[in-house]
């Protein structure tokens, strides 16, 4: 009896330990543990006491004529996303951890190949009825269904959307170990089942729409104004993640023809805030009484984001960007350092990285993690990428632009273009022209950076030239990818995941309305895409968002631009404002209207 006892016991020791059953939690952090533990009582960056009331007036450009936000017709409503609720809500003060809304928790196993969100029995539609695991599944398949192409890429690794519970859904993703997608799935706005039978989702409509948020679409007209209303019952109000937020009894949106018009109306009074992008406008436009004399602040509110990329965006799809030397030699055409002295007043510095401003960016050589996932892709990539670090060229020096173009001419040559007669022409006779293709709202502004750069161009017998379409017909041929050059951005944040297959993926290349509008198709880039959304733990995620980092620089597919560390937001003086700023800036969604500045202001 011994014997068998102790080989019993031999054998028990030999056996696996049992994967623990996975528990709820009020929360879910893409690496780790939330900051926030179960029961606290709000965000650190919000005054619980804040007095609610009061009128926001916003200002939006162009126009709109639809108010569903959810597809690519038409062009949607500004502040649409107030009316409706998600499972979860992200801290603006985490890389990325989010807390349960619509949900109350979230269970998820260890190698997150499911997630299930068990329904708060108190969330409700403002008509009333209950929101149901039902609503929750109807929302994911007519999103991807029938929405803007975005949701079928983004959700594109959920398998299975099903009812487990009176008031649980689960979701079953297609494989392990992708650790954002139980987060991506809980920022999927919830949409009222009962609501869209009989009506046809994918078309533009003026009819104010049903949902569960803190707000509800009062009033309109068509492309001028839009206003929203606080829900007085709204049934998330006393939540942990809402408390000290949504302050406003009102919300309204003014739209103005562009920037210009804008500020000036700002100035008058007009509307509350402004985000000034100009650094022209915000060192000279900003002189006027009311900022003088401190009724106007204004505020450069220090962010700790990466900066995304914005810059001269190439579509590779058409012929004459195809070689990537032809790409790189424009680049050379592009003189950041006078724009800057010139036109910025010296406010910006220069994007040398699609994750610059953070610890994301590829900024020193490969590591040896970064090497081992590159090596694969070795005689598929420049060999710049294993070399050197990416600096968008410069101009220095007496020579100034001058030893720029020389360059450009000498990559155009190795690109087979020649100049023949103050032309630049390829082995077919035909010159090297495009089109850069600009927003109207924003034309004033661009036109000035983009002019000289047209010029500078023209010296090496490039012809570009410009287009500047209204907002309308901006995005739809941006959607349509209808152009040749644009001025793109690809906003990025501290965790990125599986957004990054939207914007370089090459599935995404060839579909309408995607968000790779350069049209990126390189088996290296997915690969990294991959490691990035498969990242165990934090090192990984930085491992492989810089090898990405790398291959995207070095496949020169933007002529990078300009960014700041900081928002630059003028606004008039009554309001208040929490102590505490996010890692992204300021959270406007937690200020209030103080009654004593916005009495003297009045006065």
């Amino acid at each position: 009896m011994l014997a068998r006892l102790l080989a019993l016991l031999a054998f028990a020791v030999a056996l696996p330990a049992a994967a623990a059953e996975p528990q709820p939690s009020h929360g879910m952090a893409m690496h780790g543990e939330p900051d926030y533990p179960a029961g606290f009582t709000h965000f650190a960056y919000v005054n619980p006491e804040a007095p609610k009331g009061g009128l926001l007036k916003l200002h939006a450009l162009g126009g709109f004529d639809t108010l569903n936000p959810f597809t690519l017709k038409g062009m949607s409503a500004a502040g649409l996303g107030l009316v409706y609720d998600t499972l979860m809500t992200a801290a603006q003060d985490e890389a990325f951890t989010a807390y349960g809304l619509v949900a109350k928790t979230i269970t998820v196993p260890e190698d997150r190949a499911w997630v299930r969100f068990d329904l708060r029995p108190e969330a409700k539609w403002h008509d009333g009825k209950p929101i149901t695991p039902e609503d929750v599944v109807f929302s994911l398949q007519v999103l991807r269904e029938h929405g803007d192409p975005f949701y079928r890429s983004y959700y594109a690794g959920v398998t299975k959307a099903e009812k487990t519970g009176p008031h649980a859904v689960t979701f079953t993703f297609a494989e392990a170990g992708n650790r954002e997608l139980p987060l991506i799935v809980g920022q999927m706005p919830v949409l009222p089942k009962h609501y869209w039978q009989g009506r046809d989702f994918a078309a533009t409509t003026l009819e104010p729409p049903l949902g569960s948020g803190p707000y509800k679409v009062s009033g309109f007209e068509t492309g001028r104004t839009i206003s929203y209303q606080r829900v007085k019952d709204y049934w998330g109000k006393d939540l942990p993640v809402n408390t000290g937020r949504y302050n406003w009894d009102a919300i309204r949106y003014d739209y103005y023809r562009d920037t210009t018009v804008a500020l000036e109306a700002f100035k008058s009074g007009a509307f509350d805030m402004i985000a000034e992008y100009e650094a022209k406008k915000w060192a000279t436009a900003y002189d006027f009484p009311a900022a003088r004399d401190g009724r106007v602040i204004r505020a450069e509110i220090p962010k700790h984001t990466p900066s995304g990329m914005q810059g001269y965006a190439y579509n590779t799809r058409r012929p004459v960007f195809a070689d990537p030397k032809v790409r790189q030699a424009l680049a050379y055409a592009f003189d950041f350092e006078w724009t800057n002295a010139a036109l910025f007043h010296g406010a910006y510095a220069r994007i040398n990285s699609y994750f610059d401003n953070s610890e994301l960016a590829a900024d020193s050589l490969p590591s040896p993690a970064e090497l081992k996932l590159l090596e694969p892709f070795r005689n598929d990539l420049p060999p710049e990428v294993f070399t050197q670090v990416y600096r968008a060229p410069e101009t220095q020096g007496p020579d100034g632009i001058r030893a720029n173009l020389r360059t450009a001419l000498a990559l155009l040559r190795a690109a087979g273009y020649d100049l023949k007669n103050g032309v630049m022409t390829n082995a077919a006779g035909q010159q090297l022209r495009f089109e850069i293709m600009i927003n109207a709202a924003q034309g004033a502004a661009f036109e000035r950076i983009t002019l000289p750069f047209i010029q500078n161009l023209k010296k090496i017998g490039v012809e570009a030239s410009l287009r500047s379409v209204d907002v309308n017909q901006y995005q739809n041929r941006v959607q349509q990818f209808d152009f040749d050059m644009m001025v793109g951005s690809f906003a990025q944040s501290l965790s990125p995941g599986n957004e990054q297959e939207g914007f370089f993926g090459s599935e995404a290349a060839d579909r309408p309305g995607s968000r790779n509008v350069v049209g990126v198709k390189s088996a290296a880039v997915d690969a990294m895409i991959r490691h990035i959304v498969l990242a165990e733990d934090r090192d990984a995620l930085i491992a492989a968002t810089r090898a990405l980092d790398r291959i995207l620089l070095w496949g020169h597919y933007v002529i990078p631009q300009w960014y700041l560390p900081y928002d630059r937001l003028a606004y008039w003086n009554r309001f208040g404002t929490p102590e505490v700023f996010t890692l992204h800036g300021a959270d406007t969604s937690a200020w209030w209207i103080d009654p004593k500045r916005d009495a003297a202001l009045r006065r």
